[in-house]
């Protein structure tokens, strides 16, 4: 067999080859793939959350599979995913986003009996259900986009039909993130994002779809708006949010709106904020530079989100079971680790702990005190003994859920409204 480091091979080509080439493809089947997803080359987009450079050292490490990875802000991924099927081999994508892209056909169901550690994964992301007792959140919940009927399936499933249309890794329960130090009082509510006494020192992202779920847990808390869906809100809904929000904004509570990850460490870092919408590694980055920084936790909840890998509609022949061979690697644990170290968890948290000290999983995952130093997956220390992760265990923290990241039916309407809100 030619080998095929410096090009990219499918089905299709094997095919086209001619004899030589078909007669090789009937060898025992874990001979030629064994051989050559070796060289395999597979293009991953999605944002900087999960697209690591790390991760695709370590594939390549184990595998000998080649990643070749975009980062991009969650807006432009959806767009990407949406609109150039053939840039893409793998897109690494939250779950809202399936309203918006599997309706286009780009990417292609799943098979379920693939993948080696389908039944460890989280309730979460099965039947919407942490335990048997949890109701469901608000908003899109991963289970619901999660599933359609087979491999042609169009319509979203309503239960575990063995074919997904994402393959869930990374997942967690956001908050707000404050400087404890410049506060110097408890937080416990969403309502203290609007209270003035942190006028031009608060800030929120300016991603639309993520915002305004942040807006809505405000709101909620301020006792302003009782929603039927936070994650699914009418227009008479959006506009009371909106026109709540630009109020603050015109009386100067906000210092910045951020899109990056970087800005929102940068305003948290330098004290120009004090409370603000927030990522798990962004606070992360503000603790590794001996700054105090909590992502807090509120007596309303979280708000979640979920990501998964999705495959490419066009994905076949060798590249496919490469990509299927990546997503069972990808659950075997050793990026489990690595993403909960950050903060986030795996959608395979079992397989995680093997690769974890047992300080860190009682830490990261039981909600226990630390018995020695915690540090990031890049050595800088983030807990000192005695310390407990805010949130606490991974039950109180995922069973805290109030509402997932969403596409609402008027997302139209609602990204209008929102540029209005940060233009205004």
């Amino acid at each position: 067999m030619t080998t095929i480091s410096k090009v990219r091979y499918s089905r299709r080509s094997l095919l086209k080859a001619g004899g030589a080439m078909a007669a090789a493809s009937a060898l025992p089947a874990p001979m030629v793939w064994g051989q050559e997803t070796k060289n395999i080359v597979l293009r991953q987009f999605g944002t900087g959350v999960s697209n690591l450079n790390e991760v695709a050292q370590k594939v390549k490490e184990d595998l000998g599979i080649t990643l070749e990875m975009t980062a991009l802000d969650t807006d432009s991924v959806t767009q990407r995913a949406a609109t150039q099927p053939d840039s893409f081999d793998i897109a690494d994508i939250e779950y809202f986003v399936c309203k918006k892209v599997w309706p286009t056909g780009n990417l292609q169901a799943m098979d379920t009996a693939k993948i080696d550690n389908y039944d460890k994964i989280v309730g979460i992301f099965r039947d919407g259900k942490l335990t048997p007792e949890s109701e469901i959140a608000q908003g899109t919940a991963p289970h619901s986009v999660g599933f359609v009927d087979g491999p042609g399936g169009t319509d979203f499933a309503d239960n575990e039909s063995g074919w997904m249309t994402l393959i869930p890794t990374i997942y967690n329960a956001d908050t707000l993130g404050i400087r404890p130090d410049l506060i110097g009082r408890p937080i416990e509510s969403w309502t203290e994002l609007l209270n003035p006494e942190f006028k031009g020192k608060a800030s929120i992202l300016d991603i639309s779809s993520i915002g305004i779920m942040d807006m809505a847990m405000v709101c909620e808390a301020m006792g302003e708006i009782t929603y039927g869906d936070k994650g699914n809100m009418t227009r008479e809904e959006i506009d009371k949010t909106i026109a709540i929000f630009t109020e603050a904004k015109k009386a100067g509570q906000f210092r910045a709106f951020w899109k990056s990850f970087d800005e929102s460490v940068n305003l948290m870092a330098s004290g120009e904020v004090v409370i603000q919408s927030m990522w798990s590694p962004a606070i992360t980055a503000v603790r590794s530079r001996g700054i105090p920084c909590v992502y807090q936790p509120l007596k309303e909840g979280y708000r979640s989100w979920g990501g998964g890998i999705g495959l490419s509609s066009s994905l076949s022949g060798m590249e496919l079971d490469a990509a299927y061979e990546y997503i069972n690697w990808y659950l075997s644990g050793w990026v489990g680790g690595f993403l909960m170290r950050q903060g986030y968890y795996s959608a395979v948290p079992e397989t995680s702990k093997a690769f974890m000290s047992e300080n860190e999983w009682g830490y990261w995952f039981e909600g226990k005190e630390a018995t020695d130093t915690i540090t990031s997956p890049f050595g800088d220390a983030l807990a000192e003994a005695g310390e407990i992760r805010d949130g606490g265990s991974f039950n109180d923290r995922m069973g805290a859920v109030a509402c997932w990241n969403s596409v609402m039916d008027e997302n139209q309407y609602m990204v209008r409204k929102w540029n209005e809100f940060i233009s205004a």
